[in-house]
Parts: C-alpha cells; sequence; structure tokens
C-alpha cells in the first residue's frame, strides 16, 4: 500500500515558493518512498517546474487535497487561508500556523521562532530557508544539513552580459531609474553589456534607466513570461538585484547573483541561499532592519553608488581580481557552516589582523543566539561554549553585559507571570541584547493561551540562558 504524502503548503510570492525548494529536498531525502505535495499558486509554480525538485505541485482550491489523507502537512505561508486549509485537512502530524475551530496556532518550536522575528530579527542569523526545515531535521536527523548538496553558482562565461533587476518589492529596497542607469552606463565604458530586467511593473523605471543610459533597445523589462526569464537567467554571467523573487530564481538557477541589500532587509534571511552567490550591504550598525526608523528614505542607499558599484562588478568579472569594496559597505559571500547552516561571511578576506578583519560585537552576539537556539529548541550540534567565548573576545563586557541583563529581566518576568498575563508587547522592555528570547517567549507564551506548562517552559529557558552564560 502507498504511504500516505507529506504536503506542503506554500502560497506566498515566487521568491518564498522558490525558498521553499531547500524543504522538498530535504522530504524527499528524509522520506524517498513518501510522496511529496506542495500546494502554491499556478502562477508562479507553473513556471518554475524546471527548476523545482519533483513534487506534485496542485492550487489550494484542488479537490484533491481534500479527499486524501496526508501523513504530515507543514504550512509555510501566513496567509490566513493557508492557517484554515491547514486545518481542514486530513493529517497525522501538522506544522507551521493552523486554524482549528476559529483559533489559529502555531505548532513547531522552529516555525514559532520564525514567526517571532517580526519586528525583532536584529539578531537573528537563521536564513528563511534553514528556519523551513529544522523542526523537521529536530525530530528526524539532527545532523542531516551537513549531508545537504545545493547547486553552487556558475563561473561567469566570459559573455560579459550583466542583468540588472530594476524592481523590489518596496520603494525602500529598490534603487532608482538614474542609479540604474550611470550602472549601466558605468558597465558599458569597461567593456560590459547590460539589460535591464522586470515584469510589468518596471516597465516604466526600467524605459527611463535605459534612456538615461543612451541603450533604449536593453529594457527588457515586461519582455518575458516567469519561464522566459528563467530561462533568460541562465544566459547572463553575473544578476545585479535587489531583494526580490527573481533573485532567488536565478541563484537557483545557478547564474552567479549580486545582491545589493539595502533598505529594511536582513541577508542573513533573505540573500540568495546557495553557495557562492554574493552580498552587497551597508557597514552601518542599523544594517538588517525589519523597518527603517530614520525616515522614508532609508540613509543606507546612499552607500550604493553607481560608479563604485559599477567598477566593482566589472573587477567581480575578471578572472583572478580581488575587487576593491566601496567605503561603507560590504562584500559577502553565501556559504555553509559547519553544522550546514546558511553563512555570510567575507568574499575576499584579508589574511593580516585588524579593524576590518576582527568580529564585530554584534556579530559576534548574533552567532551567540544562533548557537543557543539550536541547543534549546534542537537540530545540528551547538558550538555554544565557542560562540560565548568569541562573544567575550570581540567586546570586553560581551557576556557579563548578557548576565547582568539576564539577573535583572529573568526577576522582572518571573514577577509579572504570577501576577498573571503582561500587557502589551512586553517583550520589548527587554535589553535589545535580550530580545531574541524576549520576543520568542512571548509569542510562545500567547500561543499556549499563557498555560501552566507554558509558564513553566518560558522559566526553564531563561534559567537555560543563564547557566550557559554564568562563568
Amino acid at each position: 500500500m502507498a504511504e500516505a504524502p507529506n504536503l506542503i503548503i506554500q502560497l506566498q510570492r515566487m521568491g518564498d515558493l522558490v525558498l521553499s525548494f531547500p524543504l522538498f529536498a530535504w522530504l524527499r531525502r528524509l522520506e524517498p518512498d513518501r510522496p511529496l505535495w506542495v500546494a502554491a499558486e499556478p502562477s508562479f509554480y507553473e513556471a518554475l517546474l524546471p527548476l523545482a525538485p519533483p513534487v506534485v505541485f496542485a492550487p489550494p482550491g484542488a479537490a484533491s487535497l481534500r479527499r486524501t489523507r496526508f501523513h504530515r502537512v507543514i504550512n509555510l505561508s501566513h496567509r490566513p487561508e493557508a492557517a484554515r486549509l491547514a486545518g481542514e485537512l486530513r493529517a497525522e502530524f501538522r506544522a507551521g500556523g493552523v486554524e482549528r475551530d476559529g483559533v489559529e496556532r502555531i505548532v513547531g518550536a522552529w516555525h514559532l521562532y520564525r514567526a517571532s522575528l517580526v519586528q525583532n530579527n536584529r539578531h537573528n542569523r537563521f536564513h528563511w530557508a534553514d528556519l523551513n526545515g529544522l523542526d523537521l531535521f529536530a525530530e528526524l536527523d539532527p545532523d542531516g544539513l551537513r549531508r545537504c548538496l545545493w547547486p553552487e553558482a556558475r563561473p561567469p562565461r566570459g559573455t560579459g552580459r550583466v542583468g540588472l533587476f530594476v524592481g523590489a518589492s518596496e520603494k525602500a529596497k529598490r534603487p532608482d531609474p538614474a542609479f540604474w542607469g550611470e550602472l549601466a552606463a558605468g558597465l558599458m565604458r569597461r567593456g560590459l553589456h547590460p539589460v535591464f530586467l522586470g515584469g510589468p511593473a518596471e516597465q516604466a523605471p526600467g524605459a527611463q534607466a535605459a534612456r538615461l543610459a543612451r541603450i533604449p533597445h536593453a529594457n527588457l523589462c515586461g519582455r518575458f513570461n516567469l519561464a522566459g526569464l528563467v530561462r533568460f537567467l541562465s544566459e547572463l554571467d553575473l544578476l545585479v538585484t535587489p531583494d526580490t523573487g527573481p533573485m532567488h530564481v536565478g541563484a537557483w538557477g545557478g547564474t552567479l547573483t549580486l545582491n545589493l541589500s539595502m533598505g529594511p532587509v536582513n541577508a542573513w534571511e533573505t540573500a540568495p541561499f546557495p553557495p557562492g552567490h554574493l552580498v552587497l550591504r551597508p557597514t552601518a550598525s542599523c544594517v538588517g532592519c525589519w523597518t527603517c526608523v530614520r525616515g522614508p528614505e532609508p540613509p543606507c542607499r546612499e552607500r550604493f553608488t553607481p560608479g563604485r558599484v559599477a567598477a566593482l562588478i566589472h573587477s567581480l568579472l575578471k578572472p583572478g581580481h580581488t575587487p576593491p569594496t566601496p567605503p561603507g559597505l560590504g562584500l559577502l559571500r553565501t556559504g555553509r557552516s559547519g553544522q550546514g547552516l546558511f553563512d555570510l561571511a567575507p568574499a575576499f578576506p584579508r589574511p593580516a589582523s585588524g579593524p576590518e578583519t576582527e568580529a564585530r560585537p554584534r556579530d559576534s552576539l548574533g552567532e551567540f543566539w544562533r548557537q543557543w537556539f539550536l541547543r534549546r529548541l534542537g537540530g545540528p550540534a551547538d558550538t555554544l561554549p565557542e560562540a560565548l567565548a568569541r562573544l567575550d573576545e570581540s567586546h570586553p563586557l560581551g557576556g557579563a553585559s548578557l548576565r547582568d541583563a539576564l539577573t535583572l529581566w529573568q526577576a522582572r518576568l518571573a514577577a509579572e507571570l504570577r501576577r498573571g498575563v503582561p500587557a502589551g508587547d512586553w517583550w520589548r522592555q527587554a535589553p535589545p541584547l535580550l530580545r531574541p528570547l524576549s520576543g520568542y517567549l512571548q509569542l510562545s507564551l500567547e500561543n499556549d493561551d499563557y498555560s501552566r506548562q507554558a509558564r513553566l517552559a518560558a522559566l526553564e529557558h531563561t534559567e537555560a540562558l543563564r547557566a550557559a552564560v554564568k562563568n
């Protein structure tokens, strides 16, 4: 008798669907004899079939979903209809947002962690694609991530063809047409061949950029359907793009991708997932924010100047060259940590020690929290003691600051829980360096209606943190 299939629900946009591909591959490797179905929007999955792992796609309204008894239903979407679907279908196990009897709850510790990052992701070092599967790995194969292989970026073929994707989901995350026009002109002066890419919404800015660069024939915005865009991206030496769905399409297909990571976006969460791609992002202390609080025009965008970015691209496409990183920006390369998790590291690390190569306290704190949550929620074996040692090395008060902040906040939390249900966003009352924990605890308590079991679990987490930093 055939095994009951697994089902993944992913009703978000194209980029989110591509970032679900790793979970498809993980499930097929962990349970090779069990069929895998995916409920997604046909307008996205039909064009991505040549890239996607072998799964059975279906629209969310397909009658076959209601007729089938599933082994496992995993909801990766935050849309209400996705949670309702996850609750309505027959399944042995469920994960993610699930609505039953009009009440939505989040099932799975790592799904809770991901939801807790809303407005609270400053110290997050987990990629969305990894978070999609960590509950599964913690249950079935904690060290399985180390054995995963991913499509790596192809070396440039030497054609000089560079795609400039001029769109992004938010204005704050993309340069203006003047930037793209000047960038294209700078690339042409260096012997490269830029084209402007985008969907129908980018036709006007693409045309404006092409006029400024005096190459009106190079505006290909709106020319391709999704399937055509997938094919065209494979012919490029380099795709230059803000944080977009096509960025993930190009990277998954092997096209070398340079992500211009600007505005309210965290490259640790949404950069190209496969190894070998590049991320150019500001070195400002506020980098990776959820929402820019410095005005409607994020000042970090000013760090990206067309001339310097053109020089960087030219050097990247010349074999054997170490490109100059523009001032105020850092060039990172995507890869994998020793635990098999997504990682970002300097693309061209300097051999000598100095301010440029020393770990910043914020980076060390982010790595500490990554290892601490791995220890508490499950997954690859953690390296928490080493992460704490690096935190102490990067800042003279690193571990001590955590201990002092925890002492005060832990007592306040215990008192609040004894009195009843704390009001409002009480996680924000914790010092910023403790908010990864406070945000997770508030959502966990709310998700379980502040039950006695949830309160005890919250206090156990704080005690575990105290034990980790007590020395």
